[in-house]
């Protein structure tokens, strides 16, 4: 177990407060995340206890930003992503950047929604968007990952890439208040240990839009109606 010299261990816990306040993301919600304990985190911020670097980049993974000095010769161009995701410019993809309350069918339970967060925002150190999800009942698969924005199809991609195993969100062009809607494709926990792949609607609305926030699963008209609109408005389709 390597741990990080002190003068390190500052600056990165600097950071880390930083970012957590910019992204107002909760120590437990971030520490759910990079699946560490949150005693681990809270005495590592204080500086009772040193970072290790296993410990470092988990959470690195988890918010898509180094917390660590990087050499600026290192660092990609970092107003263009790469090709692979779109080439966008960070100017033009501003406004995607936030904190979404995303919901999604609850499979468990039918007409229930599974709702939770979703970050967006630019990786200064990767030069391109990364997103990361918070406040999810099932911490354990909590997802983080690569935006691509690429033009040809107008499309918004969230990808999670683990060790060979993706997982896609394609949302259709933003509508005038910001939200945006389309297909999750993932794998559901079936019987036993087996995954089975599953698609679904779902939807991205900014927090602020939101009157009563609610996370986990939830029984509630406006969340189901909200959701309804990636099918009603042809954001996604179901096919036979």
């Amino acid at each position: 177990m390597t741990e990080l010299r002190s003068a390190e261990n500052e600056t990165i816990a600097t950071r880390l407060r930083e970012e957590l306040a910019r992204r107002r993301i909760s120590r437990q919600a971030l520490a759910d995340m990079a699946r560490i304990s949150l005693s681990t985190l809270e005495k590592a911020l204080s500086g009772a206890r040193p970072f290790t670097l296993a410990t470092v980049v988990r959470i690195e993974d988890v918010l898509g930003t180094s917390l660590r000095q990087v050499a600026a010769t290192s660092a990609p161009d970092a107003l263009l992503a790469p090709e692979a995701m779109g080439s966008y410019s960070r100017p033009a993809v501003r406004w995607i950047e936030g904190s979404y309350l995303t919901l999604r069918p609850a499979f468990s339970q039918p007409d229930a929604v599974y709702a939770y967060r979703t970050e967006i925002f630019w990786d200064e150190p990767s030069g391109h968007l990364r997103f990361a999800e918070s406040e999810r009942a099932d911490s354990a698969f909590t997802q983080a990952g690569f935006v691509s924005m690429p033009n040809l199809s107008g499309h918004t991609y969230l990808v999670t890439s683990e060790e060979g195993q993706y997982r896609l969100v394609m949302l259709g062009r933003a509508t005038r208040e910001r939200r945006m809607f389309g297909l999750l494709s993932t794998l559901q926990v079936g019987s036993g240990s087996q995954l089975i792949p599953v698609a679904c609607p779902i939807a991205l609305v900014p927090l602020d839009q939101t009157a009563s926030l609610q996370f986990g699963l939830v029984d509630d008209a406006a969340y189901r109606d909200l959701l309804a609109q990636a099918t009603a408005s042809d954001f996604c389709r179901w096919h036979g």
